[in-house]
C-alpha cells in the first residue's frame, strides 16, 4: 500500500519523496552555490507538491555532479554554507531532508557523505560512504560505520550510498541496528539498471525492511544518470517506482509499524532473526556461531579471495587516478567528527 503515493496518509505512515534531480555540471564554487540554491528550491517544491510528505530525499552527487573533481575549493564541510542552507530549507518547509555532499578531508581524498536533517534543522544522521565505486570513484573509504537515527513519525532510518547497496552486509547491518527504512542515494547510470532493481528488492526482503532508493537523472553532456527511484516494502514488493524524467519526485507511504509487526510475528522467512539462530527447531535457541569463513578473515585482516592474485584492477590508474601511496588509517572513534 502506498496511500496513493502518499496522498492518503495513515496515522502510522511515513511519506517519502524521492527526487530524480537533473544531473548538474559543476566546475566552480559559483556552480556549487547555484546548485545549493536549486536543491533548496526543490525542497520547497516537494513541500508544495505534497503536504503529507515527511521526508524528501536527494540523490548522491545532487550537489557536485559526476565530474569526480576533488579540488578543495569545491568540497563541503558540516559547518559550511551548503549544509547551513539545507538546514534552513528543512526548517522553512517543515520537512525532513536527506542530502549528499563531497566532504573536505584535509591532506587526504574527500569523503562522499550523506546527511539526514530533521524539520528543525538538526543533523540526525551523518554517514560517510563505506564502499566508493572503485575504480571509478576517488573518495576516501568511510570510517563512521553505518549509523541509524530516529526518523519522522516514530520510524528508524539508515542511509547508505549507491555502490554500498551491492553488498548485502550493508543492508543487514542497517537492519541489525534497528533500521525500518533504509535510504539508498545514487548517481548510477543505465548499465546498472537491472542490478539496481534486484538489490533494492533483495535488501528489503532479506531484512524485512523498507528500502527507498533514488539516482540522479538526465545528462550532463557526458554521463546519463537513470533516475529510477524505487520504494520497496518489507516483503520485497515494489510500492512505487520512477521513470528517467529529471526532477520528477516519486512519492509513497511506507509503514514502519508493519515492518515491526513482521519482524516480531513472521515465522517462515524471518530472515534477520533466523540468520543468528540457525536451526532453532532442532537446537534450543538455534546455532549462534559464525560459520562464514569470509567474516572471520575480514575481522582478522586476512580477507583473501581464491582468485586474488589474478585480479586486474586494484587501483584507479586506468580511470585517470594516480595509484595511492598510503595505507588506510581510519580515525579512532574518539577523534571522529561529532555532529552537534
Amino acid at each position: 500500500m502506498s496511500g496513493l503515493g502518499g496522498l492518503n496518509k495513515s496515522p502510522n505512515g511515513v511519506v517519502i519523496g524521492m527526487v530524480q534531480l537533473q544531473l548538474p555540471v559543476i566546475e566552480t564554487p559559483a556552480d556549487i552555490e547555484r546548485q545549493t540554491q536549486r536543491i533548496c528550491d526543490m525542497v520547497a517544491k516537494a513541500r508544495r507538491n505534497m503536504s503529507t510528505m515527511d521526508l524528501v530525499v536527494f540523490p548522491e552527487y545532487a550537489l557536485h555532479g559526476l565530474s569526480m573533481d576533488t579540488d578543495d575549493e569545491l568540497m563541503c564541510t558540516l559547518d559550511g554554507p551548503e549544509v547551513a542552507a539545507f538546514k534552513q530549507a528543512c526548517i522553512d518547509n517543515e520537512i525532513w531532508g536527506c542530502f549528499s555532499i563531497m566532504e573536505l578531508n584535509p591532506g587526504k581524498n574527500p569523503f562522499n557523505s550523506g546527511l539526514i536533517i530533521d524539520d528543525t534543522g538538526e543533523i540526525k544522521l551523518y554517514y560517510r560512504k563505506l564502499h566508493p565505486w572503485v575504480p571509478v570513484e576517488p573518495w576516501e573509504p568511510g570510517d563512521l560505520g553505518i549509523p541509524v537515527c530516529d526518523g519522522p513519525n516514530g520510524s528508524t532510518l539508515a542511509l547508505i550510498i549507491c555502490h554500498d547497496g551491492m553488498f548485502p552486509e550493508m543492508a543487514r547491518e542497517s537492519a541489525y541496528k534497528g533500521a525500518e527504512i533504509m535510504i539508498r542515494t545514487a548517481g548510477y547510470t543505465a548499465p546498472i539498471r537491472h542490478s539496481w532493481r534486484i538489490t533494492n528488492q533483495a535488501n528489503a526482503f532479506t531484512n524485512l525492511m523498507a528500502t527507498a532508493s533514488v539516482c540522479m537523472s538526465g545528462s550532463d553532456g557526458t554521463f546519463d544518470s537513470m533516475g529510477e527511484a524505487m520504494i520497496v516494502g518489507h516483503d520485497g514488493t515494489i510500492i512505487a517506482d520512477g521513470s528517467h524524467r529529471p526532477d520528477e519526485i516519486i512519492t509513497a507511504e511506507v509503514r514502519p509499524d508493519l515492518v515491526r509487526e513482521a519482524r516480531v510475528h513472521w515465522a517462515v522467512e524471518n530472515n534477520p532473526y533466523q540468520f543468528g539462530h540457525r536451526g532453532y527447531v532442532a537446537v534450543d535457541g538455534g546455532a549462534n556461531d559464525c560459520p562464514y569463513t569470509y567474516m572471520h578473515d575480514l575481522a582478522a585482516g586476512t580477507y583473501t579471495l581464491p582468485w586474488e592474485d589474478d585480479i586486474v584492477h586494484t587501483d584507479g590508474s586506468d580511470y585517470g587516478f594516480d595509484p595511492p601511496t598510503r595505507s588506510y588509517d581510519p580515525q579512532p572513534p574518539s577523534t571522529s567528527p561529532v555532529v552537534a
